[in-house]
């Protein structure tokens, strides 16, 4: 491939696309340079290294998960838009295993706190949390309980580790619908948590 017409953007949607193909943490600027056809010194004027590429694939991909996200749960409340917002977790999850990987590792705070992506992810889970008559502290925990299930259970399934008959699907909605439930309880659970 030519190099000219390398843009920051483009450099980026290819980094992530080689996650999605052999991981993300297989991810290297001479990889990356590779594929391009060219030396690495040529995408240095379009990155400044492979931690300032790694994060641009995860801004990448926080984004255009929080854009599914987004899209799912419109006009949806309640159970409907939990099982929307982590059907769309899990199939962007299984679809981009590197670009979600890209997401599930820890960036320079400062980087994070400044991503509109990231904080648009906070913004959804909040606003479906709110129809549960939650308010914080109560966001926060439901909030990384919720993150904690849904990453679990498809690290779990594209590892294929789930190795039983039972669809895997049928189980994935069973766990969304406890959730569900735990949510609506969610005040009773943690006056009993509080007393246990």
């Amino acid at each position: 491939m030519a190099r000219a017409g390398l843009t920051t953007e483009r450099v980026t949607e290819a980094a992530a696309e080689l996650a999605d193909a052999v991981g993300f943490e297989n991810v290297t600027v001479a990889a990356l340079a590779r594929s391009f056809g060219v030396k690495e010194p040529s995408l240095y004027s379009h990155v400044k290294n492979l931690k300032d590429l790694r994060e641009r694939v995860a801004l990448l991909a926080a984004g255009e998960m929080a854009d599914r996200i987004a899209a799912a749960v419109a006009g949806r409340s309640g159970v409907d838009a939990l099982a929307a917002f982590a059907n769309a977790y899990r199939d962007y999850a299984l679809a981009h295993p590197g670009r979600y990987a890209a997401t599930q590792v820890r960036h320079d705070p400062a980087v994070v706190a400044a991503s509109p992506a990231f904080a648009r992810h906070v913004e959804l889970t909040h606003a479906m949390l709110r129809a549960y008559r939650l308010e914080e502290p109560d966001l926060t925990d439901a909030g990384r309980l919720l993150r904690s299930s849904f990453h679990g259970y498809v690290t779990l399934e594209t590892n294929g580790v789930f190795t039983h008959t039972r669809e895997i699907r049928e189980s994935w909605e069973r766990g969304v619908a406890a959730l569900h439930f735990l949510l609506e309880n969610w005040s009773t659970a943690s006056v009993r948590a509080g007393n246990a």
